[in-house]
């Protein structure tokens, strides 16, 4: 059965990304990437032997990336089967998007919680840049 196996991302609204990540590695002592994201890297139970990563990454105050939502954050799951969970979360009436997308890092769909809470699920490539 398709499943969650961890937390892809964690993304949120900020007025000024760039000098929010900067406080973030200046203050903190994140190690910020270009656009100020910051990768974690971690063990890999599912793939053993692999590592995968959760991103932490601020967005502009005006994106609209996490319409329909009106939320100012967004959380990304990384999970092993991406059409199999969007059609399990269709199955439970859950409000899914029509598209997804693929990059090499991976193949990405959307869908809203309850709340309008918009959720990012990631199916991962084999290999993972971070």
């Amino acid at each position: 059965m398709a499943r969650i196996t961890g937390i892809g991302g964690v993304f949120f609204k900020a007025r000024d990304p760039a000098a929010l990540a900067a406080w973030y590695r200046d203050v903190l002592g994140l190690e910020t990437e270009p656009g100020g994201a910051v990768t974690f890297s971690w063990a890999d139970d599912p793939q053993p032997g692999g590592t995968g990563h959760t991103v932490w990454g601020p967005f502009r105050q005006d994106t609209t990336y996490f319409e329909p939502s009106d939320k100012p954050y967004m959380f990304n799951f990384r999970v092993d089967d991406l059409d199999g969970f969007l059609a399990r979360l269709r199955e439970a009436g859950v409000t899914v998007d029509d598209k997804t997308e693929t990059f090499d890092y991976g193949r990405f769909g959307w869908a809203m919680d309850p709340e309008g809470n918009r959720i990012e699920l990631w199916e991962p490539t084999a290999v993972t840049p971070h």
